[in-house]
């Protein structure tokens, strides 16, 4: 039709309901705008006092100085209610198989929540919950059982058996699970320098954790004061251990304050409803940016007549296992490298750490595990994997101390070089730590293991940063084309946002990813590389007929990593 004088102020003239819609949300805008966010919706947060960032820290603290006591009491505990050895496999690999499977799961529900706490915290609350109950049922099952029931037998033995069991499984899934919303929370609520500094308080109060979780499980609690009030040391170890992480988790979840993820339906709802369709332009769809940029989608025209509950219908499509698949799947090849050599890292670590009490206890020292309990090889053997204990000691204060030092070395050498000398420097330690036991030196070399821990829990999730940032830059950039503008002159001449933003394919975040999944898709690799150790090392062993195969295969799989970091990995200049 011709446009006209008349038909050009009817274009001009928005129904009422829309009018005032815009309005709200342009004024909104501006208000957003005078606080700090940028015109196309998106903000860069404020910068967060250090005192705030070390309370967020502190739910590293205390889930490490559960895992150190775990480290130290699970095996006497599995012990003492008589496990049977063929079982040992099955309770360490339960937990990575399933937090393989469902952690990304978890991050991606957690990107969609919609409390009015927040997207992460309810999420870490009830992680944190289940952390407490399984540590209560393995510290605790056998004196559970023992109330519960009077008989006395193997059916006793076989329930406490059950509880053990359910209760490390239980609090390995917690414990693995939590740290992906841990991290998420950090990148949603902090700018990005504030970002680099959590990441490192995160590692120096991981190292510190850890370091007094070992300490407290090398006390003898069992003749101390309160070793005679609730019973027995593993009482103890847990009212101890359920005390610091309860006050650890509240500290971090009061840190700093979660914007909720606000619900785009009624908006969205209030523009579809209008009482007549309007036939100008040809458009299908125009992202708003006036509206919940990057929730809401405003459908027109054809689309008026289509269900009003669509975007709902979106957001649960998007939480669906078969959507989430195809997101990890079509994840940018930089996200996959990321991936792959954060699984070579840990399985090389693991492959160290799981192994290492044993590796003192049978390698240095000579002992022998299977020998008599009161006989010569086997006290040696006991002394040997103590010794071990104050190795994992030495590498937990040495993870704290180079996670401090990590940010004087950052500005000379980048992530890259943090990345490629966190890799050597353990691949070059446990080769000589293999190739020439002495008790001395291997202590002294537990130091290399820290910087090694500390380069895991922090360089790959500052590129997971790094390459967000990249992303939502990339992101502003194209909405400079959608600007209102934009969507009004589409709708009066007849042509299509598509075409304007088809050179910005592929450059702005894929919707059904988010930082939750994005985290939870790279914390997830280190349950596969506890079930490649789990599964692998175990033959290894055994046809090697020695654990010193375990640290040369973990100084080889290490160095095969450096070359990994140096050639595939993506950093962000």
């Amino acid at each position: 039709m011709p446009l006209t004088k008349q038909n050009f102020s009817e274009v001009l003239l928005l129904p009422p309901e829309v009018d005032n819609a815009m309005q709200d949300s342009i004024r909104e805008k501006d208000n957003s705008f005078l606080a700090g966010e940028d015109a196309f919706g998106s903000a860069e947060p404020v910068k967060k006092p250090t005192g705030r960032l070390v309370m967020h820290s502190m739910a590293m603290f205390g889930r490490e100085f559960c895992y150190a006591v775990e480290a130290a009491f699970v095996t006497p505990v599995l012990l003492s209610v008589g496990l049977p050895k063929h079982l040992y496999s099955l309770v360490w690999l339960i937990s990575p198989i399933l937090g393989f499977v469902l952690q990304p799961v978890v991050g991606s529900a957690s990107d969609h929540c919609t409390s009015g706490w927040g997207k992460r915290r309810p999420y870490i609350l009830a992680l944190g919950v289940m952390m407490l109950l399984g540590m209560a049922l393995y510290l605790n099952g056998d004196m559970v059982i023992s109330a519960v029931t009077t008989k006395r037998g193997q059916q006793q033995q076989t329930w406490a058996i059950v509880i053990t069991m359910l209760g490390v499984v239980l609090f390995d899934f917690a414990a693995d699970f939590i740290d992906g919303p841990i991290k998420a929370y950090l990148f949603d609520v902090c700018s990005h320098q504030d970002k680099e500094k959590g990441l490192h308080y995160h590692a120096l109060l991981t190292g510190l954790g850890g370091a007094l979780g070992y300490l407290t499980g090398a006390i003898d609690w069992a003749h101390t004061i309160l070793g005679r009030f609730l019973g027995s040391e593993f009482q103890v170890i847990f009212f101890i251990a359920a005390l610091v992480f309860l006050i650890c988790l509240t500290v971090h979840l009061c840190s700093i304050p979660e914007a909720p993820l606000r619900d785009a339906n009624a908006e969205t709802k209030l523009l579809l409803k209008l009482d007549e369709p309007y036939e100008y332009g040809s458009i299908v769809k125009v992202k708003n940016s006036y509206l919940e940029s990057g929730y809401a989608e405003i459908r027109t025209l054809p689309d008026l007549g289509k269900s009003t509950e669509m975007p709902h219908t979106e957001v649960q499509r998007r939480m669906t296992i078969k959507s989430l698949l195809k997101a990890l799947l079509s994840m940018p090849s930089h996200y996959r490298c990321l991936c792959v050599s954060h699984l070579i890292g840990w399985t090389a670590f693991l492959s160290n750490m799981l192994f290492f009490t044993d590796f003192m206890g049978q390698i240095v020292y000579h002992g022998d595990p299977y020998a008599p309990h009161n006989s010569t090889a086997y006290l040696t053997y006991e002394r040997g994997v103590e010794i071990g204990c104050w190795g994992m000691c030495i590498n937990a204060v040495s993870s704290s101390l180079y996670s401090y030092l990590q940010k004087a070395l950052l500005p000379y050498i980048r992530l890259k070089g943090l990345y490629f000398i966190g890799y050597l420097l353990f691949g070059l330690g446990t080769g000589f730590i293999g190739l020439f036991p002495r008790v001395h030196s291997t202590l002294a070399l537990c130091s290399l293991f820290g910087v090694m821990s500390s380069t895991l829990y922090t360089v790959p999730f500052n590129l997971i940063a790094e390459y967000h940032r990249e992303e939502e830059l990339e992101t502003i950039a194209a909405s400079v084309i959608c600007h209102p503008w934009d969507q009004f002159s589409s709708i009066l001449f007849g042509t299509t946002l598509q075409s304007q933003k088809q050179q910005h394919k592929g450059k702005a975040e894929d919707p059904g990813r988010g930082k939750g999944i994005d985290c939870a898709a790279l914390t997830c690799m280190v349950q596969l590389a506890q079930i490649i150790v789990g599964v692998g090392l175990g033959f290894l062993v055994s046809a090697a007929g020695s654990v010193v195969v375990v640290v040369i295969s973990a100084s080889a799989v290490s160095l095969i990593g450096c070359c990994f970091v140096a050639l595939f990995v993506r950093y962000v200049e």
